[in-house]
């Protein structure tokens, strides 16, 4: 039973993950039929979610490729041993750390050279290699036809659409695209890609510095600011994920009747079993 349950968990998490990185509805829909199957439950569930929040093709805005809560569990790493600061000593601490990381990326994007970022650099590299086994065939001056292991796609490169999705939804070529962009005779496929990925972009991200703090004797704050009192909150909740209870090692278990007959006392106590030497 343990076993079934432990595989129906895998079969839905690997749905899920292939839902969310889905570039097709039709795709994004089959597999949840197939999650319906596994327990309509989980459905319903991620119906209730909304699909907006985690599925790409359902998504309010494009390049959606990025794993922001890997950043989060980033800074609450460095942030640990300042948790035990009070508040203005522990936003202090966090202006001081992201301080640091805006100068240093800032530094960074300046003397960056690339016209796309390194990472977006190798998608093309990617997909480009990818394209090298594709073939095409010309609709009209923009529309054409990709034949790819026996399946056809079609692309309007000059709306940037793919019948595969992701031209559109990475605003960056796919293969499909780097195919026909090659037929053209087009080198340069960076005029292609969208100006988030691009060298200037990354540079404005930092272009505004973070400003120190003067000391804390020099501040001027107003005096019904001064004279407010804050009372700590009601309820205090441990930072970090809720770390799941063990039981205790001398909580009484019933011995296997069995085994031993007798009740009131656990493995280690029992005087059935031999002493390990």
């Amino acid at each position: 039973m343990f076993e079934e349950t432990s595989k129906g968990a895998e079969t839905l998490s690997d749905l899920f993950y292939s839902m969310a990185k889905a570039y097709r509805k039709e795709d994004f829909d089959k597999l949840m039929a197939k999650v319906d199957k596994v327990d309509h439950r989980v459905k319903e569930y991620l119906e209730d979610a909304g699909y907006e929040k985690w599925s790409r093709i359902h998504s309010t805005v494009n390049r959606g490729r990025m794993m922001t809560s890997n950043i989060m569990e980033c800074i609450n790493g460095c942030l640990v041993e300042a948790r035990q600061l009070s508040i203005l000593e522990f936003l202090e601490e966090v202006r001081i750390l992201f301080g640091s990381w805006h100068c240093k990326n800032r530094e960074i994007a300046s003397y960056t050279k690339d016209t796309l970022g390194r990472r977006f650099e190798e998608v093309l590299i990617i997909n480009a290699s990818k394209s090298s086994k594709m073939e095409v065939a010309p609709s009209s001056e923009f529309f054409f036809l990709i034949y790819e292991a026996g399946r056809r796609y079609i692309i309007c490169v000059e709306q940037k659409v793919c019948s595969c999705g992701r031209f559109q939804l990475d605003e960056i070529p796919c293969a499909h695209a780097i195919v026909v962009l090659k037929e053209k005779n087009v080198k340069d496929m960076h005029p292609y890609c969208f100006d988030y990925y691009k060298s200037n972009a990354l540079a404005k991200t930092y272009e505004i510095p973070m400003v120190p703090m003067p000391d804390k004797e020099d501040w001027s704050a107003p005096e019904d600011v001064v004279a407010e009192i804050v009372y700590p909150p009601r309820y205090r909740r441990l930072a970090g994920r809720p770390r799941k209870k063990k039981k205790n090692a001398d909580e009484k278990i019933t011995v296997n009747t069995n085994s031993c007959g007798q009740e009131g006392h656990n493995r280690r106590t029992s005087t059935f079993f031999p002493k390990e030497k």
